[in-house]
């Protein structure tokens, strides 16, 4: 069961993403400070010693990252997905988020513009938890219905936010992620079809 003192020092992180900006949604630098504030311990990013959802192979290299949870239809999702396609592209987004919302309709085109095996699309809801209210899930499951992002979408919970999103200041923010589950790029805020296809084309030709 995951910790109610976590949820509720998630909670604030998630809130401090709340103002606009022209290419997304956040506060730059306060997550770590509003994390300590709330919870009494220090983020997850920092040299705990704890596990930071990132696996490590038997030379103590990185392996990728790994993860369990659910996406908006109650499918259980793990860090597998990735072996599935040469490059996933990761969206977190928030309902709240204008930017996110206006580049989602282009996001769901370029999601049937490859082959599967090649590339992928996965969305993260960064502001509506597994195990939340039905109406907010239902509003998630709505907006994507709405922008036409007809690609699997995940909840948030503990393991996927120290997997990925520990250290996300703003929404939008995108991961490109390879089949190993690693992370080959990171890019902050909104773009449009024809530069995300850009990037898209120029990882896999990597």
């Amino acid at each position: 069961m995951i910790k109610k003192k976590y949820y509720a020092g998630l909670l604030v992180c998630l809130l401090t993403m709340s103002m606009g900006l022209l290419g997304g949604c956040g506060k730059e630098g306060q997550e770590e400070e509003l994390w300590e504030q709330e919870t009494g311990e220090t983020d997850s990013t920092t040299d705990s010693g704890e596990d930071d959802g990132e696996a490590v192979d038997k030379d103590g290299q990185s392996a990728g990252i790994t993860f369990e949870a659910k996406d908006l239809e109650g499918n259980t999702v793990t860090e597998a997905v990735f072996a599935e396609s040469e490059l996933t592209m990761v969206n977190v987004w928030a309902t709240y988020c204008n930017p996110c919302l206006s580049e989602m309709p282009e996001l769901g085109e370029l999601a049937g513009e490859y082959r599967s095996d090649e590339f992928q699309i996965i969305g993260i809801v960064s502001d509506v938890q597994e195990g939340a209210d039905l109406e907010m899930t239902v509003y998630a499951a709505t907006l994507v219905e709405q922008t036409g992002a007809a690609y699997p979408h995940l909840l948030l919970n503990e393991s996927l936010f120290n997997a990925m999103l520990s250290g996300v200041s703003a929404v939008p923010t995108t991961f490109f992620v390879n089949e190993n589950g690693e992370i080959l790029d990171t890019v902050v805020g909104a773009m449009d079809k024809d530069s995300w296809k850009e990037k898209i084309d120029g990882l896999l030709e990597e």
